[in-house]
C-alpha cells in the first residue's frame, strides 16, 4: 500500500469534519505519514488509567490520540475550513496555498 502525501504539517492549525469532536479547532502536535494520521491538540481526548511505577505516582491521565487526516480541514486566516494546493514559483520553490483564498500557509 502507498503511502499518500500529507498536506498537514505540524503546528497548523485544523479544524474537524467529522466523528465526535466534529467543528472543534486545534493545533496539529505531530504526524504519522506512515499512516496517515495526525494528532490534534484537545481533539480525541480520552482518559488512560496507569498503574503507579517507580517513575510515575499513577492514576488517570488525559492524552490525545491520533485521528485520521482526511477527517480534518486545514484553517484559513478568516477561520473556515480550506483545502490545501500547492504553487510552483519561477526560481522553483514549493509552497502551500489555501485553496479558498488562494494565500500562502
Amino acid at each position: 500500500m502507498t503511502q499518500a502525501k500529507m498536506k498537514i504539517k505540524k503546528g497548523d492549525t485544523v479544524i474537524v469534519n467529522t466523528g465526535k469532536d466534529k467543528g472543534k479547532k486545534g493545533e496539529v502536535l505531530k504526524t504519522m505519514p506512515a499512516k496517515s494520521r495526525v494528532i490534534v491538540q484537545g481533539v480525541n481526548v480520552v482518559k488512560k488509567h496507569t498503574k503507579p511505577t517507580q517513575i510515575s505516582a499513577g492514576g488517570i491521565e488525559q492524552k490525545e490520540l491520533s485521528i485520521h487526516v482526511s477527517n480534518v480541514s486545514l484553517v484559513n486566516k478568516d477561520g473556515n475550513a480550506t483545502r490545501v494546493g500547492f504553487k510552483v514559483a519561477k526560481d522553483g520553490t514549493k509552497t502551500r496555498i489555501a485553496r479558498k483564498s488562494g494565500e500562502e500557509v
